[in-house]
Order: C-alpha cells, then sequence, then structure tokens
C-alpha cells in the first residue's frame, strides 16, 4: 500500500507539472478569468484525489473517525448502508463525489452568453453524475454483494425477475404492481359521469353534507396526465375534501388519445375541454359563474380559456385558482432548457400536423428531472437488491402514463415555451380570439411549491402581474405532487402566505410561515367566494345532462397505446 501510495504521489507531481504547462492562458479559448478559474478546478480536484488515495493507501484494519475528503450532501440516500464505509467502497463513493463536484464546477465556470444552454449543459452533466454513480453498478455497490451473499442468490433472481416484468410493461415500477386499482383503492369518491365528448367526461361529485355551498367548483387537471390524482384515496383526495366541506364539485377526465384524437389542437381543448365544461356545469347547477381550478397545464389551459370568453365578453367565472401553473414561461425551470428551436421543429415536422406524443416518452422525460430518485433509485432496488417497491399511490400515478397529440404539444412548445407568447396581451390567437390574460379579471388563487422541478416557484409567481383580478399568492413545501397533494387532514409541512410584492424573492423575504397543509387556508378562500348554503342536488346531472355512468368513467381507465 505504500508503494501504491509514492507512485501515486510521483503521478500527481507529474500531472501538476503538466497542468502548469497546459493550463489556459489569456490566449486560449476562454479568457483570462475563465481560465484561471479551470486551472484551479483542476489543481483542486487532484489534491482533493491525491488526499482520497493517500487515505485508502494508509488506512489500516480498525481505523474509525477518519475524516472523509469528499461527504455526499445530506439528503443524499444512495451511500447510508454501513457496507459503503469499508475501505474499497469508501473509495469508490469518495473518488465518484470529488468528479461529480468536478463536472458540477466546470459547468459552472464554462463562459455561456445564453442562459438556456446553461441550464442545459446542468441539465445534461446531471444525466451522466448519476448515471455512473458506483451505487448503479452491480460490481461496486457493496448493498447488491450482500444482500446476494445473504439470500444466497435469490435476490439476483428476483431481480432478474423485475426487470423482465418492467420491460415487458415499459417502465420502471415505482410502486408495488397489483397494490392500486383506479376504481377500486383509487378515484373512489362517490360521483357520476354527467357529459363526455370525444375529448372529455365531466363527473359531477355527489354531496356529503346536509348543506351545500350554491357555488360549484370546477376542476381541470393537467391533460397529460390522469385526473385521479385529484382524488387518489380517502385520506389524500382534494376532491374529497372539497365536497366534504360542502363544495360541489366538478371535475374533467381527459380521454387518453389514440389514433381518433392525433389531430386535436389546442384550440380543440379549450373548446372542447374547459369552455364545454363550464357550459354544462352552468345548466346542472343554474350559476351562471362557477369557481374554477386548474391544476399545472389544466391551470394553463383553463386560464387561456378564461381569456378567450372574457376576450368574447363574457363572465365566465367567479373565481380561478391555479395550482403549480406557468402563464408566464420565461422562468420554466429545466424543461424550459430542453425546449429549443430545433427540437421544436422536429416535433412540427414528425407530429404537428398528425400524430402521438407516446405517454412513456414524457413520463421519461419527466422523470430525468430528478434522476435519482425516479429513475436509478428504482433500478438499484428493483434490479440489483431484488426488491418490490413499497405501495405508494401517487407513483402508480406517475406511471400510469397518457399520450398527447401531436398539433397540440407543437403548438404548446411553440407558443408558450419557447416564444412565450401568451403572457403578451392580443399575440395569440385562440378560438378566433386575440387572448389578453389581462382581461382575466376575476379574483385568483395562485399555489406555488418551494421544491417544484417542473414549474418553479418563481415562475408561478409571475402570474401575478398577468392576470386582471387580485391575486392570493400561497407558497406550499414540498414539491410539484407533493406540495399539493398535502392533506389537511395529515396536515404535515408549512406553507407561507405573504402579501403584494414587485418580485417573488421580495415577496418570499416577507412571506409569513404558517404550519400545516394549504389546504386549510385555501378553504375559507373559496367558501368566503362560494355564495350561501343551500340544500344539496336531489341527483347528479338535470334533464338534459343526464347520468352516463358512476365515477371514474371509462376514459381515466384508458391505457396509452404507444
Amino acid at each position: 500500500m505504500a508503494a501504491m501510495g509514492k507512485n501515486f504521489s510521483d503521478f500527481v507531481a507529474r500531472q501538476h507539472s503538466a497542468l502548469a504547462v497546459h493550463a489556459p492562458t489569456a490566449g486560449s479559448a476562454f479568457p483570462a478569468p475563465e481560465a484561471a478559474r479551470f486551472a484551479a478546478l483542476q489543481q483542486q480536484w487532484l489534491e482533493s484525489q491525491h488526499k482520497l488515495w493517500q487515505a485508502f493507501a494508509q488506512h489500516k484494519p480498525g481505523d474509525e473517525g477518519v475524516q472523509p475528503v469528499a461527504k455526499a450532501e445530506p439528503g443524499d440516500r444512495r451511500f447510508r448502508s454501513p457496507e459503503w464505509s469499508k475501505p474499497y467502497f469508501d473509495y469508490l463513493r469518495q473518488a465518484y463525489l470529488i468528479n461529480s463536484a468536478f463536472v458540477r464546477d466546470c459547468v459552472e465556470a464554462t463562459p455561456v452568453a445564453d442562459g438556456r444552454a446553461k441550464d442545459r449543459m446542468r441539465y445534461l452533466s446531471k444525466q451522466v453524475i448519476e448515471a455512473l454513480s458506483p451505487a448503479n453498478f452491480a460490481a461496486t455497490n457493496p448493498e447488491f454483494v450482500e444482500t446476494a451473499l445473504r439470500t444466497e442468490g435469490e435476490s439476483i433472481r428476483r431481480g432478474m425477475e423485475n426487470l423482465v416484468r418492467d420491460l415487458q410493461q415499459g417502465h420502471i415500477s415505482m410502486s408495488a404492481p397489483g397494490a392500486f386499482e383506479v376504481g377500486r383503492n383509487l378515484a373512489v369518491t362517490e360521483g357520476s359521469v354527467v357529459f363526455e365528448n370525444e375529448l372529455i367526461q365531466l363527473i359531477q361529485y355527489a354531496p356529503l353534507t346536509d348543506k351545500v355551498y350554491a357555488k360549484p367548483l370546477l376542476i381541470v387537471p393537467p391533460c397529460i396526465n390522469k385526473y385521479y390524482l385529484m382524488d387518489l384515496q380517502p385520506e389524500n383526495s382534494l376532491v374529497r375534501f372539497l365536497v366534504e366541506q360542502g363544495i360541489t364539485v366538478f371535475l374533467i377526465s381527459w380521454r387518453n388519445p389514440d389514433a381518433a384524437l392525433a389531430n386535436f389542437t389546442w384550440d380543440d381543448y379549450l373548446r372542447l375541454g374547459p369552455l364545454t365544461a363550464l357550459d354544462v356545469v352552468r345548466d346542472i347547477s343554474g350559476d351562471a359563474q362557477p369557481n374554477t381550478m386548474g391544476f399545472c397545464v389544466g391551470g394553463t389551459l383553463l386560464a387561456s380559456a378564461l381569456a378567450v370568453a372574457c376576450g368574447r365578453g363574457e363572465k365566465p367565472a367567479a373565481s380561478v385558482t391555479l395550482l403549480t401553473t406557468l402563464l408566464d414561461f420565461s422562468d420554466a425551470g429545466e424543461i424550459g432548457c430542453l425546449v429549443d428551436e430545433g427540437m421544436v421543429a422536429m416535433r412540427e415536422q414528425t407530429i404537428g400536423r398528425g400524430g402521438l406524443l407516446p405517454g412513456r416518452e414524457l413520463a421519461q422525460t419527466f422523470s430525468s428531472l430528478r434522476p435519482n430518485d425516479l429513475i436509478w433509485n428504482y433500478v438499484v432496488g428493483n434490479y440489483l437488491k431484488g426488491e418490490t417497491p413499497p405501495a405508494f399511490d401517487i407513483l402508480h400515478w406517475n406511471c400510469d402514463s397518457t399520450n398527447l397529440p401531436g398539433p397540440f404539444l407543437a403548438w404548446y412548445l411553440r407558443n408558450l415555451y419557447l416564444e412565450n407568447s401568451l403572457r403578451v396581451p392580443g399575440k395569440l390567437d385562440m378560438l378566433g380570439v386575440k387572448a389578453d390574460l389581462g382581461k382575466v379579471d376575476m379574483p385568483a388563487y395562485l399555489l406555488a411549491t418551494s421544491e417544484d422541478h417542473i414549474v418553479p416557484w418563481t415562475g408561478a409567481y409571475l402570474v401575478r402581474k398577468l392576470l386582471g383580478g387580485e391575486t392570493t399568492f400561497v407558497l406550499g413545501a414540498s414539491g410539484h405532487v407533493a406540495g399539493v397533494i398535502n392533506p389537511a387532514s395529515k396536515d404535515k409541512r408549512s406553507h407561507w402566505i405573504g402579501g403584494d410584492a414587485s418580485t417573488a424573492e421580495e415577496w418570499r423575504a416577507n412571506a409569513s410561515e404558517q404550519p400545516g397543509s394549504w389546504w386549510k387556508h385555501y378553504i375559507k378562500w373559496l367558501t368566503a367566494k362560494s355564495g350561501k348554503k343551500v340544500a344539496p342536488p336531489s341527483r347528479a346531472g338535470n334533464a338534459q345532462y343526464t347520468v352516463i355512468e358512476p365515477a371514474p368513467g371509462r376514459y381515466v381507465k384508458g391505457s396509452a397505446t404507444n
């Protein structure tokens, strides 16, 4: 070991000399400050690797308490097992952490004029860094070795079975197979489908209270996922919570597009989706201005539909609630960095005039935003250790992917993500109306979540500058899904409330933290805008819109065809 350490020391010394000769200078490809920064990063990397090798070479049995050269982030669960403390695996772990930090630092030091290009570099480097973790490979993961020995190879057999199963179903299992089924233990809040067309079914939920508020609520979930995220199990169903508070809830269930819908456009989704649903809700409830709620792209569709209706001179709703929704796409997070002219042009050429984006591809893109948590965690658990993931309703929903019509997707990518035109009054023509979000002048409740990797909360905050009515902005803890589905009965996490501010950062600095779920804050806001309490309807629908079938309906059970 001592001889190996000396040899490595000689190697490091030679590398230091080489760097001194070849280090970037003012005349190199980078300006002098960046060149010096790269030279410093290389020096730091070599010194860290040298220290690590010396610690490894000089390690003696029984040595404990030696400070590591590199530490994993506090939230990194990959290396928590005691098996990683054994000298060989500890060396692999720390070398990986040093290399990862070096790559990230080089990306940050690279001068790039375009901020989106820098974000793309961060995204791509993250994919490589996290894919190359020693935890992901059998030969370099001590937990694989320990589990295989302990189970006498049974874990390897189970892992191969899991791999074959996931290859057949087309996605990595994130929840125990067979644990959940829509209509059995998911989406079980009592209700009826009271309307359907080629794109949506409209569900009206049965009352659970002796009195209900006069004004109903229409929910527009995202069309890129199935609606039952809003109605998971009874204890964490947002729909059930609202109904239990006396709200009459109507909800859109989007059809999973197949070849028959492959030519549907953004305008088709507005016309057949929220605008039609609003008409039906008005007819059934007798209320000319229902309250409305949209989640993620469902919120973008809802806001667009309201802008069309307001542009026609209508007063379509009493209020609008937007959950983790972008209307100004200038701060669109990691997804935004993936959308450039070349990518959009390719989609326009391949499926922009007809065709489908497979749901599987869309799901993989979203998983790649959090590869450790949503990809490699399950590769290691399912295949290397032969484990079955625990039953988790949100992750079951996450794997229940849906397709998207190509014309809809191409329009959405170009006009919103790439050109950011929705924020500009009159720039976009939707259903023959020059849309102006400033005309959407009803009160608005805006929820963002602090760790959202799909809709950055600072991007969601920009909605306040676009809508014409009074806005209430609330920041929830956690991420895009867990931050929204935070049931009041469990009352976990926190949320922040505050007043008006010119920037998101200014708002955050002055906001006050409130313990527990944002649902409690929201229901007070919503019921204040829901009218007086009245007797609940005696039946779902009315003479024109009769019950078609019980909830959850056929559309939510449709599987992806590609």
